[in-house]
Order: structure tokens, then C-alpha cells, then sequence
């Protein structure tokens, strides 16, 4: 409450002196007052930070020079103020921010097998929407706990198929990876992340596949029907090679996501994704079994799940071996489905045709 006084004490004498003043003598005060501003700023910039990463918490301890101790309360953790300030017997202040991540407005980032809380210590010497003139990145990162998965990558819901006792899963998500997609209405060159799991209850773990999708403009795959190749070859994201789509990093053996950038194939009209799905053994993997995209950085094929075994997507560029004649279902080792996900409108945002497209908001 002291350091509130004292700050208001300085403001009231600042505005009788701005009254007080013509209009010249104003500016050379307000650009003193600037000046001020930055030499604070510098001060912040220099001071100590010490950041300890908790399992659900963050302690920050932030020392500051004594000409900033009467502003201690411009030091800010994302919104929060200091939980705790003291002035030492040099003259120098700590600030300390001892906060859940929960509080203060921390982001939670999934990084591969990262997990990330961000946020930013800010001292803001003027009040919002004036912008802080001080900014320090705060990161805490930790492994991703064994079998996490985020709450709209757990299979459970949207529409599925049973087959063998398991029930199979595909849906379109959110630009950000946060959830499902709001619009069917997909920007040619932009991405359509399509995700499918497969739901296992008390089935051993199985590794989901993808070997094979195609885009259609119908949603009944038939003999006559023109179709886009996607994933080919035994699980060979072939779009990996004409365009940046990828698989991304696997949450969980029962999900994979396909990282899809759009393309002019059906363009304007309802177009389909028909794959086949395959839960197979994750033990068992080969030419017939797996999921590869080209790595344009290397030039070569990836497998996904394991890329030092990556020789087993060598087979890409040619044709792949099939394990056996049979139908999938009859093998000991797995079990498919065919699945179909639409419709999608793909659009090019410079044709004005676009304006009049409207949306299907059932994505199944």
C-alpha cells in the first residue's frame, strides 16, 4: 500500500506541474518522461531472473536495482502480480512469483514428447493496451507423461465402425490440433490434419495404420470412380512427394495423424477421403506393414514409428510386397476397415466462385 501511495503522490505532483507549464516546457518534460521510461526499461533488462521448473508449479525469483523497487508493482507473471516482494539490506528488491500452472494465464504446448507451460514476465511501467516495455520468456518443459493422451485425440467418440471387436475412428481436426474442425471448407495449399484411432478396450495394444487412402467426389467408392491417390503402396504417403504433407508424431500407437495439405483434385466440389485402416501388431512391421512419407530435407522415405528401420519404406519408390493374398481379417496378426470422411470442399481463395460455397458442418 506504501509503494500505491507513493506512486499516486508522484502522479498528482506530475499533472500540477503539467498545469503549471506552457506548452514547450510540456513536451521537453513528457520527452524527459520517455527518456525516464528507457533508462527503467534498461535497468529491468539487466536484472537477475532465477526460474525453478516444479511438477505443477513455477517458482520465479526476480531481483531488481533499487531505483525500480518503487515500481515493484509493474512487475508482472503473465497477469499476476508478485506474490511476494521484499527489499534486502542492499537496496535491491526480489520479486517473487510462486504459481501453479493453472494461474496467470500459462499456455500448455505439446511438442512431440515435449510438454511445455509458456508464459512471460513483463514490467509494464504504463497500463494496458500501452505495451510492456520489458519481456522475459518463460518456459517450463517436461517429457510427456507415458500414454498421455490429449482429451479429442481419446478414442471415444465421432463416428465409427466395429470390426473384431474394436471400433475405428476418423475425423477432421482444428488448424491448431486443439479439437474438431468447425468448417468443412478447406483453403487450396492449407493443411486438413485427419485423424483416426481405433479404440481397443480390453484388445492387446495395436498399432494404427493407414494403407491406403484415396479422395473421391462421391461417397461411395465404386469400380468406375475417379479417385486421387494419397497413401498408396502398403502405407506410402505418396502426397509427401508432391506436396509438404506428412504423418505427425504419434500421441498414441492406437492414433496416427495425417498431416494433409490441400489439393486442386475436386476443386469446389464435395470431395471424400476413403482409407482402408489396418490395427496390426506393432511388433510386425515391414514393406506390407507401416506408415512412410519422403523427407524432402534428406531426400528419402521415413517410416514413422521407428525412422532407423526406415529401410522397410525403401520399397516406396517401386512397388511394395503384400504379406499374404488374403483378406486382412483372416490374418492373426490384425484386423481393417474401410472408412470415409466428408465431405471436405477444397477452395481456391482467389476464384470468386468461392464466396457462394456454403458449409456441411457434418464431417464424418
Amino acid at each position: 500500500m506504501l509503494i500505491i501511495q507513493l506512486i499516486w503522490q508522484e502522479v498528482y505532483k506530475w499533472s500540477q506541474l503539467v498545469c503549471d507549464l506552457d506548452q514547450s516546457v510540456m513536451v521537453n518534460h513528457l520527452s524527459l518522461g520517455v527518456i525516464i521510461v528507457a533508462v527503467l526499461a534498461t535497468t529491468v533488462a539487466n536484472a537477475e531472473i532465477n526460474l525453478v521448473c516444479a511438477k505443477d508449479s513455477v517458482r520465479i525469483t526476480w531481483r531488481i536495482s533499487p531505483e525500480l523497487v518503487p515500481h515493484a508493482a509493474r512487475l508482472f507473471l503473465g497477469n499476476c502480480m508478485a506474490s511476494q516482494f521484499h527489499v534486502l539490506p542492499t537496496g535491491e528488491g526480489e520479486a517473487k512469483f510462486n504459481y501453479k500452472f493453472g494461474d496467470c494465464k500459462f499456455k500448455k504446448l505439446m511438442k512431440g514428447k515435449k510438454l511445455q507451460y509458456l508464459n512471460e514476465l513483463t514490467y509494464r511501467p504504463q497500463a494496458k493496451p500501452k505495451p510492456a516495455a520489458f519481456v522475459y520468456p518463460i518456459t517450463c518443459t517436461y517429457k510427456r507423461p507415458e500414454g498421455w493422451v490429449p482429451p479429442f485425440l481419446n478414442p471415444g467418440s465421432g463416428v465409427s465402425e466395429g470390426r473384431g471387436g474394436l471400433v475405428f475412428h476418423m475425423a477432421l481436426l482444428d488448424e491448431q490440433l486443439k479439437g474438431y474442425a468447425k468448417t468443412n471448407i478447406i483453403p487450396l495449399g492449407s493443411f486438413m490434419p485427419i485423424w483416426a484411432a481405433v479404440e481397443q478396450k480390453s484388445h492387446q495394444p495395436l498399432l494404427l495404420l493407414m494403407e491406403e487412402c484415396v479422395a473421391t467426389t462421391s461417397p461411395q467408392l465404386q469400380p468406375s470412380s475417379q479417385v486421387y491417390p494419397i497413401i498408396t503402396n502398403n502405407g506410402c504417403l505418396m502426397e509427401s512427394i508432391n506436396g509438404n504433407s506428412k504423418f505427425l508424431p504419434r500421441y498414441h500407437t492406437s492414433a496416427i495423424v495425417l498431416y494433409l495439405q490441400a489439393f486442386k483434385f475436386g476443386l469446389g466440389e464435395e470431395v471424400y477421403i476413403h482409407c482402408k485402416l489396418v490395427a496390426w501388431d506393432p511388433q510386425i512391421l515391414g514393406e506390407s506393414k507401416k506408415a512412410c512419407h519422403f523427407e524432402k530435407q534428406n531426400m528419402s522415405w521415413e517410416l514413422l514409428d521407428d525412422p532407423s528401420q526406415s529401410a522397410v519404406c525403401s520399397c516406396c519408390s517401386t512397388t511394395c510386397r503384400s504379406r499374404s493374398k488374403r483378406g486382412i481379417q483372416s490374418e492373426s496378426h490384425g484386423i481393417s476397415t474401410n472408412t470415409v470422411l466428408g465431405p471436405l470442399i477444397i477452395v481456391d481463395p482467389s476464384d470468386p466462385r468461392t464466396q457462394t460455397i456454403s458449409e456441411t458442418p457434418a464431417l464424418n
